[in-house]
């Protein structure tokens, strides 16, 4: 495992870390067991931090990451997540009260002293400009209750404003090969100022695994299924924002990573890898086989410049005009 620093903190963490929204809930059947399997076997690889959330299953994300990282508090990083529990758009919110309330609870359900990585979650841009909130953080960071603090962002305006603006230590963005605005400018900024960047749904929602057919089927209680055109929240969050069967279309299109990288969803991941300024990528998972397939990626080889030409030709002429919903 190779670890890379998290901006300008103290903390370093593994490349390929894991998000925990899978095994909460939300993306289909989940088993507890089986969860905290992969969670050890992800430790046991070196993985030594995990994203979380307080709404990932209610807080269940929270309490299965407790249980598994018990007496390895001090090795085992973890970042949560607040806000979408109440209303995003109210700034009653972010008050002090609120995010007090918020961290206090996240605490509770982690059976920890102190959150490694505290984000807000993905808040407007109104919110962000109002700059209130920060200065809570600011005071819970003070007082120890949390050791940094960033923002999941849905835009690269968005991004751009907290770098700025604001003291984040690190920036959480969607960004995958069908996702490669943030190269242009936020990526470069964070890199340039010291700020990590995390890099959610690295693997569109499934997409990039190659595995769907058009008109595939999912679980009611999957995102996938609720939330393909964004009737639930941002639809940028479900398949990078592309609609299903299109970019089941342009996943066909990209088979051709997978040569001498064994498969799809390996050389997704190594793709994004393969950018310096990444912190680190976290693909969800609810198996040990997943945990395994993801971390084989670290294994695979890294893209030529000539192939990284191509995919950025590729979002560009062939995917940018598909994605849906502000980015």
């Amino acid at each position: 495992m190779n670890y890379r620093q998290l901006g300008n903190t103290d903390l370093k963490v593994s490349e390929l870390s894991f998000g925990t929204w899978a095994i909460g809930g939300s993306w289909g059947n989940t088993n507890d067991e089986e969860s905290l399997k992969a969670l050890q076997h992800a430790m046991d690889a070196g993985v030594n931090f995990f994203d979380t959330a307080d709404v990932y299953g209610d807080g269940h994300s929270e309490e299965l990451l407790a249980k598994a990282t018990k007496g390895k508090e001090d090795d085992i990083h973890i970042a949560t997540k607040f806000c979408r529990a109440g209303d995003i758009e109210d700034p009653e919110t972010y008050s002090e009260r609120r995010v007090r309330e918020y961290c206090e609870n996240s605490l509770k359900r982690l059976n920890r002293d102190t959150i490694d990585l505290y984000q807000i979650h993905c808040p407007p841009l109104a919110i962000l400009k109002d700059g209130r909130v920060f200065e809570v953080l600011d005071k819970l960071k003070a007082e120890g209750k949390i050791r940094h603090y960033g923002v999941s962002v849905e835009t690269v305006e968005e991004g751009l404003y907290c770098l700025e603006n604001t003291d984040v230590s690190a920036l959480q963005i969607i960004f995958n090969i069908f996702r490669q605005k943030p190269l242009e400018e936020l990526i470069p900024q964070a890199y340039q100022k010291g700020v990590g960047v995390l890099a959610r749904v690295p693997l569109a929602s499934g997409l990039l695994t190659g595995k769907f057919s058009e008109n595939h089927s999912f679980q009611a209680d999957d995102h996938r299924n609720f939330n393909q055109n964004g009737e639930a929240f941002n639809v940028g969050e479900t398949f990078a924002g592309l609609e299903f069967n299109k970019g089941v279309q342009l996943s066909e299109q990209l088979k051709w990573i997978a040569n001498d990288r064994d498969s799809m969803s390996k050389a997704a991941l190594r793709w994004i890898l393969d950018h310096e300024e990444i912190t680190c990528a976290i693909p969800g998972f609810k198996t040990v086989k997943q945990v395994e397939d993801n971390l084989k990626s670290l294994e695979v080889p890294s893209f030529s410049a000539e192939e990284m030409d191509k995919l950025q030709k590729f979002y560009q002429h062939d995917v940018h005009d598909h994605i849906r919903g502000a980015y």
